[in-house]
C-alpha cells in the first residue's frame, strides 16, 4: 500500500504518518527528513541538497524527486510506504507519478485531512520544539514532562516564530490556494479521499487505517 498524506499546516500529517506506518508496517518518508539526511551524505547529490538548504531556498522539485526515487529504491519500500510532506505541488504530483510509473508502480491512495481554521491555530499556536532534536511537543495536548525541555534528548524547547495566529493564517491562506489543484488532481484520478481532522489524534488514525484495508 503506497499512501499520501495531505493537509494543511497543523492538520497532523507527521504525528499520523509516523503512527500509520507502524501500524501497517511501512516505511514512513518524510521528504523535509530526507533532506536533511541527504544534506549530510559525502556524495554530488548531498552536496546540491545541502547547498540550497544552507541558502534558505526552496529545494528545487527535480533534486527532490531524485532524493525520493533513490528512497524508495530501497529494500523496506517493498510492500509500500507513507509518503509525509510531498508532493506540494502539482508539479510535484505530475513528477512523483512520472517517476513511480518508470519503476512499475503507483500511489493507493491520496488521504486529506480536513482540519478547521480554529483548529489548525489552536494546534500550531501552543506548538513547541526541540532545538536539539526537533521532536514537537504541544502546551495544552502533549506538553513535556519538564518544563520547556525535550522528553526525548534534554534540548531547550521554543515556538517557531511561524507559529503566531496572524502567521498562521496567512500560511493556511497560502496553502489552500497553492494545494487547489493538487487536490483536484488526485480528486479527479479517484484517488482522494477526505478525513475530518478536528478530532483527537486516536479517532482520526483509526478512519485513516479503515480507508487503508
Amino acid at each position: 500500500m503506497r499512501i499520501i498524506l495531505l493537509g494543511p499546516p497543523g492538520a497532523g500529517k507527521g504525528t499520523q504518518a509516523k503512527t500509520l506506518a507502524e501500524k501497517l508496517n511501512l516505511p514512513h518518508i518524510s521528504t523535509g527528513e530526507m533532506l536533511r539526511q541527504m544534506s549530510q551524505e559525502d556524495t554530488q547529490l548531498g552536496e546540491h541538497t545541502k547547498d540550497f538548504m544552507n541558502k534558505g531556498v526552496l529545494v528545487p522539485d527535480e533534486l527532490i524527486t531524485q532524493v525520493l526515487s533513490r528512497r524508495i529504491s530501497q529494500p523496506d519500500t517493498k510492500n509500500g510506504f507513507i509518503l509525509d510532506g510531498y508532493p506540494r505541488n502539482l508539479n510535484q504530483a505530475q513528477a512523483l507519478d512520472g517517476m513511480l510509473k518508470e519503476k512499475k508502480i503507483a500511489i493507493d491512495l491520496v488521504i486529506y485531512l480536513d482540519t478547521s481554521e480554529p483548529v489548525i491555530i489552536q494546534r500550531l499556536s501552543g506548538r513547541l520544539v526541540c532545538s536539539l532534536c526537533g521532536a514537537n511537543f504541544h502546551i495544552k495536548n502533549m506538553p513535556p514532562k519538564s518544563n520547556m525541555t525535550c522528553d526525548n534528548c534534554g534540548g531547550k524547547l521554543y515556538q517557531r516564530s511561524d507559529d503566531k495566529d496572524e502567521t498562521i493564517r496567512k500560511r493556511l491562506e497560502v496553502y489552500l490556494r497553492e494545494s487547489s489543484p493538487l487536490i483536484q488532481y488526485y480528486d479527479e484520478r479517484q484517488k482522494l479521499y477526505r478525513i475530518k481532522a478536528d478530532e483527537a489524534s486516536a479517532i482520526v488514525l483509526n478512519k485513516i487505517i479503515e480507508l487503508a484495508k
